[in-house]
């Protein structure tokens, strides 16, 4: 087993009516005087807002709320945050949503003791050296931004789309309350399921081998959140799947899928761009190239794609391994449809031109100066393949 570090220092407390402890949880991370961040009116509504409002109040925390958090979170809105923060003189941050909340609050967090431009982070040309204490009450099983140490802003200039890790923006707590998943939306649950796999899938499409504990550690998680997923479509306030999806949301990020293992993360980049460029949901762009990502780079190593058909999506047994791969491959995509995920670019609502696809692939390769991915390197001719592929 080849070398590794494992850091994962949030702490999750889970359960039932967990984000009553939120107030408590704040001050004993050190909170006085808090910014709250939050999505669309949904945290309104469902009176979450209001019970996070009340323990703050209880535990003498003043707080000020920011909501408007869009999917594909925008550097405008980190903007708009940062100053609050500085007029403010906050000293703590406290997302209330899912991974685009928790993604403005980590850029938030390197931008306030920052004198620079905060995208310096996410563009490269600088690193931060310190940020703002966050915590996080989860309302949506997806992201895994709530235990790790990355966060993806979309700037409006270019409509560049770029991720950026660093252990500051670690959450100092995360509350997981399976219940206030309930009233999602069937499409925003079946996103998160999209997610939390490609989360997982990212690490485990490795060339390192005898990886065992692993390799069965992400092969399991696959099927429970396979399983959960058939579940939650006919009882969707089932609380076991619920919690079983949320908790996979947070070991499919956290690091723990990937120890040992060298992982690729082209599909993402690849999708990235695919946001960048129309503003669609992240999940549903990246069910839509998985598979012509997949097909691409197989031939690096068809036993890993082997496996993967074998022991998650039990499918090739008797097969070798190259046709056990295709069969695997075929078998998620057919897995995608049955929650009603795309497969294709055509299937996410766009057709494709010549000259966009060109466009994103000089995008994905900051325009010609590296290559994605790890399984199997790719340039950007490489990536326009994939595009074309993908198209449908």
């Amino acid at each position: 087993m080849p070398s590794f570090t494992y850091y994962a220092p949030t702490k999750v407390v889970f359960g039932r009516d967990a984000e009553n402890d939120t107030g408590k949880l704040v001050r004993e991370f050190g909170g006085k005087n808090v910014l709250v961040i939050f999505g669309g009116e949904s945290a309104k509504k469902s009176g979450l807002l209001d019970r996070i409002s009340y323990c703050l109040s209880a535990e003498g925390i003043r707080f000020t709320q920011i909501g408007g958090v869009v999917p594909n979170p925008r550097l405008s809105k980190v903007y708009e945050c940062i100053d609050v923060c500085r007029e403010e003189n906050i000293d703590f941050i406290l997302s209330v949503g899912g991974g685009s909340v928790i993604d403005t609050a980590k850029a938030t967090a390197y931008g306030v003791p920052y004198a620079g431009d905060v995208w310096d982070f996410y563009c490269g040309k600088a690193v931060p050296k310190k940020a703002m204490p966050m915590g996080c009450v989860l309302t949506i099983a997806a992201a895994g931004s709530e235990m790790s140490n990355s966060s993806v802003i979309t700037n409006e200039d270019g409509w560049l789309k770029r991720g950026y890790k660093n252990d500051l923006s670690r959450q100092r707590f995360a509350v997981m309350n399976p219940e206030l998943t309930y009233t999602l939306p069937p499409a925003q649950t079946a996103n998160g399921i999209i997610d939390i796999m490609m989360h997982t899938m990212e690490r485990y499409f490795s060339r390192e081998r005898d990886l065992f504990v692993t390799d069965e550690i992400a092969e399991g998680l696959l099927r429970s959140v396979m399983r959960s997923a058939f579940t939650l479509k006919y009882e969707p306030a089932n609380y076991d799947a619920r919690a079983s999806l949320m908790w996979a949301s947070s070991l499919s990020h956290n690091g723990l899928t990937g120890c040992g293992l060298c992982e690729d993360w082209a599909t993402h980049q690849i999708e990235h761009e695919l946001s960048g460029m129309f503003d669609c949901a992240h999940a549903p762009g990246l069910s839509a190239v998985w598979g012509s990502w997949a097909r691409y780079v197989m031939d690096a190593d068809y036993s890993r794609f082997a496996q993967f058909a074998r022991q998650v999506m039990e499918v090739g047994g008797e097969n070798d391994d190259r046709e056990a791969a295709e069969l695997g491959i075929a078998a998620f995509e057919d897995f995608c449809r049955s929650i009603d995920m795309p497969t294709n670019i055509r299937e996410l609502g766009y057709k494709l031109t010549d000259s966009q696809i060109d466009e994103l692939a000089e995008k994905c390769t900051f325009f010609g100066t590296r290559t994605v991915g790890a399984f199997k390197k790719l340039n950007c001719d490489d990536i326009a393949a994939i595009y074309r592929a993908a198209r449908g």
